[in-house]
């Protein structure tokens, strides 16, 4: 059974990916973390609120950062063209959700979660990295407890989505981003060289809606909104860019990855870009030595993925 904590901004996909966590048998949900991104902090931690209650999820949600790790970042706006006003595809979230949140804030729930677990919890990250970078600051030593950390972010051989040369989660908050990528701890990152290649028609999520009940049901209303933004981008469907993520958990194999240091460009035009030295290749002195040997997803088995996801969010609430 993994223990995970899933460190989210919903969001749409997020939103997929948490039902997975939720459904799933093999995998034990014991915390929910928030931070600003696809809305604001505001707003994601109440539409975690919102799913938790409609999914009947147990596990608690903790409130995270606002704002990026470096407060002089100047701020951008909110991707409602994507996600919608509301962030979960426009279906009238109620402003309010009467449940409470953690009391801690939600670095502090990671280190104390981590602690009280060591070894077993995995951090599951889809959205900008700055909950785990405080608290890496806070309490650097939880690098050596956590089992493992999945990000859904980076762009390697591939174009970024919000500039040529950077992905959305970590040109969000590139600072944190390298801080999670340069901790000792071991990193997967789930980017847009395979999530792009995985997309899930409109019919395919109409058929698990059917299959899946009430639950699968409210996943596909507030998908349509993101389902229309990528019409002109990938024909009938979405990108589950934050599933695959989860998917790496409980199927490594479905990946293929590739091993080195990984840093992040703070600064200039290319802020926000991923970049990785591989394993075996030299140069001269640079800022990617001497540092943890991280993975990158290079190749994704998309069919299989999607397969995966069917089975916990159907085969699970037929179980």
């Amino acid at each position: 059974m993994y223990k995970v904590i899933y460190d989210t901004d919903p969001g749409v996909d997020d939103a997929m990916a948490l039902l997975f966590l939720h459904l799933h048998p093999d995998i034990d949900l014991i915390g929910v973390t928030t931070v600003f991104g696809n809305a604001s902090i505001e707003t994601t931690t109440r539409n975690a609120l919102f799913l938790k209650r409609e999914w009947g999820i147990a596990a608690p949600v903790a409130k995270g950062a606002g704002e990026t790790i470096d407060p002089s970042r100047p701020h951008a706006g909110w991707p409602t063209f994507i996600h919608g006003e509301d962030g979960l595809g426009n279906i009238g979230v109620p402003e309010t959700i009467d449940l409470p949140v953690d009391r801690r804030p939600a670095y502090r729930f990671i280190i104390d979660t981590v602690r009280a677990h060591p070894g077993e919890v995995t951090l599951i990250a889809v959205g900008r990295m700055t909950n785990l970078a405080l608290a890496l600051r806070e309490s650097p030593e939880i690098a050596g407890l956590v089992r493992e950390v999945i990000v859904m972010g980076g762009a390697f051989d591939v174009p970024g989505n919000v500039t040529p040369a950077a992905e959305a989660n970590i040109h969000g908050d590139p600072e944190a981003a390298d801080i999670v990528f340069t901790a000792p701890w071991k990193v997967t990152i789930v980017g847009l060289d395979v999530t792009t290649k995985t997309v899930m028609t409109g019919g395919f999520l109409a058929e698990m809606a059917v299959a899946g009940g009430k639950d699968v049901q409210l996943l596909a209303d507030l998908s349509q909104f993101y389902i229309d933004f990528y019409k002109q981008r990938v024909g009938d469907g979405m990108v589950i860019h934050d599933s695959c993520a989860c998917v790496y958990l409980v199927a490594p194999e479905l990946f293929e990855t590739r091993s080195g240091s990984v840093r992040v460009v703070c600064g200039g035009l290319a802020d926000g870009q991923t970049i990785q030295k591989p394993d075996g290749r030299h140069f001269g002195p640079s800022a990617w030595d001497d540092l943890p040997s991280q993975m990158v997803c290079t190749v994704i088995q998309p069919e299989k993925v999607l397969q995966v996801i069917r089975t916990a969010l159907v085969e699970s609430v037929r179980a």
